[in-house]
């Protein structure tokens, strides 16, 4: 065990969570589809991407439909209460901790954008690769 899982373990331990508990937060992968165009849904996956990601877990974003519109660059939303911030810019804070964005395949071909139009570290997500992620045993989805 590394010094930084005995470290996890022996928080989690003390606030009652076994070690084996600890360990597959720390371990776990997160696939977050996001499609809402709804502000408030777009901001609140972010939010929990960003938990997650603070409890240990790999994050993951696909952006699809108008949720796509969050990995454009020079895209604005209104900052949401009670922290006023975007969901661009929560999007953002989890890319800063590892995160990664992808838009899906479909939504590029479909919108007024081009791949250049993209935030920078944002990809497309090819289906192979989305597929084989969403059909994954050690990989949880969650949709939004």
């Amino acid at each position: 065990m590394t010094k930084g899982r005995k470290t996890l373990a022996a928080l989690a331990l003390g606030a009652g969570i076994t070690a084996a508990g600890a360990a597959q937060a720390a371990e776990a992968k997160v696939l977050l589809l996001v499609t809402s165009a709804a502000p408030q849904v777009q901001g609140m996956a972010m939010v929990l991407g960003n938990a997650m990601q603070q409890q240990g877990s790999s994050v993951n974003v696909l952006l699809c439909d108008k949720a796509g519109d969050l990995a454009i660059n020079g895209y604005s939303s209104a900052p949401l209460k009670p922290n006023n911030v975007t969901p661009e810019q929560l999007m953002d804070k989890l890319q800063q901790g590892g995160g990664k964005v992808s838009v899906c395949a479909l939504y590029l071909p479909n919108s007024e954008y081009t791949q250049a139009d993209l935030r920078e570290q944002v990809d497309v997500a090819t289906p192979a690769n989305m597929a084989a992620m969403m059909t994954a045993e050690d990989v949880r989805v969650f949709s939004f």
